[in-house]
């Protein structure tokens, strides 16, 4: 699948706040169909590769759209808390760690099956470097771990909301919602699973696999049950995840290069400037919480250990880009 002209023409010859809403718009046009049946590891790697014709674009013609991303994306913290202070009654945020775009048929199709209202679907976008501290930050909370047990402080950005963070099953997470209007409930789930599907070319289909049988149980859908009684919710994520074991590999060179300054990683804090190359393999950005270097596009090198099958921090759509799931239910919600 090859990028449509009016795309690239609108990417070539927009001005950057125009192109990222187009590049989201072609992102959630892929990655929101609904998913058949016993067809999700097919699918979802299809889409993959959709994708990865506008990650290539952005790795090439189009990386100087990256140091204009966090001035013209939508951020998915700032519209967290636009949408906290503007919603009247109950509230509750499900954050869903390192839940990407490929998720949202499952969360669609879910919240359609079980009588919620859907109010808002779309495409927001994850802090720069994509990965969990930096989005806990945005948001005022010290890290991720900070919003246990109630145990976030009261200068985060999303007031007056009684907070938690684990990484338990699903019915033991709606256990302990209780009666407070206002929640944000971080679950570590599916980053937490990352690692666990590292073999060499099954990552994201063994992952998808996973994914299908948590988004389509009832578990799941009774946690969102609890969150959602008596409060409008959205569901949301962090950050995306790249799978990184479908990337080609790097030449000689610059497989030296990025393993000496990314080790196996996607990002790291800036120390020198980017490399040579043109297009570059590396951008180093300024953002709000600091300057670091980043892998651009689509890439992937041999390194101690092997380089992860899945993972997350770099230059890539999938990477940055999460759903945003608003959604009450008629019996349950105001």
């Amino acid at each position: 699948m090859t990028l449509a002209y009016d795309l690239v023409h609108k990417l070539q010859h927009a001005e950057p706040l125009e192109a990222w809403a187009a590049i989201l718009e072609h992102a959630w046009s892929i990655c929101s169909q609904p998913i058949l049946d016993g067809k999700a590891d097919a699918e979802v790697a299809r889409r993959d590769r959709a994708i990865g014709d506008t990650d290539l674009y952005l790795a090439t013609a189009g990386w100087d759209l990256w140091p204009h991303y966090e001035s013209s994306a939508p951020l998915t913290s700032n519209a967290l808390v636009q949408w906290w202070d503007a919603q009247s009654g109950g509230r509750a945020v499900l954050i869903l760690d390192a839940l990407s775009l490929r998720e949202s048929p499952w969360l669609l199709a879910g919240a359609q099956a079980r009588g919620y209202t859907i109010h808002t679907a779309r495409p927001t976008c994850a802090e720069l470097p994509a990965d969990t501290t930096p989005f806990a930050k945005a948001l005022g909370f010290a890290q991720r771990s900070s919003l246990s047990n109630n145990g976030a402080s009261g200068t985060h950005r999303l007031s007056g909301a009684t907070t938690e963070s684990t990484d338990i099953a699903w019915r033991d997470c709606a256990n302990l919602i209780g009666s407070q209007p206002n929640w944000v409930f971080w679950h570590h789930w599916p980053d937490h699973r990352l690692h666990d599907h590292d073999d060499p070319g099954k990552g994201l289909s063994s992952l998808t696999q996973e994914v299908e049988q948590h988004l389509i149980g009832d578990d799941f859908w009774a946690l969102v049950e609890r969150l959602s009684t008596g409060r409008r919710l959205i569901i949301t994520a962090d950050h995306g995840y790249a799978a990184s074991g479908l990337f080609p590999d790097s030449t000689k060179e610059q497989t030296e290069y990025l393993k000496r300054t990314f080790k196996s990683g996607r990002w790291d804090s800036e120390t020198q400037g980017a490399g040579s190359w043109v297009p570059p393999i590396d951008l180093a950005i300024d953002s709000k919480h600091g300057r670091h270097l980043f892998v651009n596009g689509r890439r992937k090198w041999k390194s101690a250990g092997g380089y992860p099958t899945l993972t997350h921090g770099g230059l890539s759509v999938l990477e940055v880009v999460v759903p945003w799931l608003e959604i009450s239910h008629s019996e349950r919600s105001r």
